[in-house]
């Protein structure tokens, strides 16, 4: 599990609002940290917000520790990176086939379109996956 510290500054419905301070795991000091922290506060000095599952019903301007399951990181980056690599060189491959270079050109921007559209019609439908959503730990 990997779990980040904030604080409840809003409520919404079985949501809650939480502004974290930190970027990345928290794990920066430890022996193997990756110092992740450290290149994000070049990037980002303003604290970050989330809206996370409330299943405690923990209170506006409680501490809290937002838990996320270590494998939905995988998984989520699995999905972003994988798909439109994948059907980027499906496309290539089906339109080199096809049409030559020209059609691996076209095959290949096809392919990284239906992923886009697999991506954006994923997000919409508005059913993900529970074990991929951070909630707060009570």
């Amino acid at each position: 599990m990997i779990d980040v510290p904030g604080k409840i500054f809003a409520l919404d419905g079985d949501y809650a609002i939480v502004r974290v301070q930190e970027s990345g795991c928290g794990r920066c000091h430890e022996t193997g940290g990756c110092g992740g922290t450290n290149i994000a506060t070049l990037f980002c000095h303003a604290p970050r917000s989330f809206r996370v599952l409330n299943p405690g019903n923990s209170a506006i301007g409680d501490s809290v520790s937002i838990v996320i399951d270590e494998g939905a990181v995988r998984r989520s980056a699995a999905l972003a990176y994988g798909l439109p690599l994948l059907l980027l060189f499906i496309g290539a491959l089906g339109g080199s086939a096809l049409a030559g270079e020209t059609g691996a050109i076209v095959g290949s921007v096809s392919g990284l379109f239906f992923s886009w559209l697999a991506m954006r019609f994923a997000l919409l439908r508005g059913t993900p996956d529970q074990r991929s959503q951070p909630y707060i730990r009570s």
